[in-house]
């Protein structure tokens, strides 16, 4: 009997947890996309990328411009010439590196360029998540573009078009 009467508690007192919260889902990535200085900073992001792409894919071939015309000299090379060919080779491939790194390794020009173009976007939009679900009294809301997995959600819990329009209204 007493296990029955807990077993009922645990089941009331369930269901009354699972009423108390309010959710609902939205698509950042949606939402991203529908803003127009988000397109604007990704197309400025890409352009960026590309011209420091080519400037580094530049330098590479270079590098390998100046090992493939060694090789085809280096019978004739003495000794001496040899080793201060390898050396040209070695530092210019490392400046090499070491530029594509500046761009595009971590921290890098391209990760700054992006936290001063995208990032105040981002946190508009999470500004207006958190001032959303302040106002309609939502106690979690769930991102369907990131990484948690949501098997199933009822398309009248997407909310994503009342954040794009709180974003728009600004």
């Amino acid at each position: 009997m007493k296990k029955l009467i807990v077993a009922a508690l645990l089941f009331i007192g369930t269901g009354f947890a699972a009423q108390a919260q309010k959710y609902c889902v939205i698509d950042s990535k949606y939402i991203l996309e529908k803003i127009p200085e988000y397109s604007s900073a990704q197309k400025q992001l890409d352009n960026i990328s590309d011209g420091w792409q080519k400037e580094v894919d530049a330098k590479m071939q270079s590098v390998d411009q100046m090992y493939k015309s060694y090789q085809a000299e280096r019978a004739m090379l003495s000794e001496a010439m040899r080793a201060k060919r390898e050396e040209e080779i070695v530092t210019k491939e490392k400046e090499a590196k070491d530029l594509q790194k500046k761009y595009f390794g971590y921290e890098g020009e391209l990760f700054k360029k992006r936290q001063t173009l995208i990032k105040p976007i981002q946190d508009k939009v999470f500004n207006s998540v958190q001032s959303y679900a302040a106002s309609r009294g939502y106690d979690i809301i769930y991102d369907k573009s990131g990484g948690i997995t949501i098997f199933y959600a009822d398309p009248k819990l997407d909310k994503s078009e009342d954040i794009l329009k709180m974003i728009t209204k600004k």
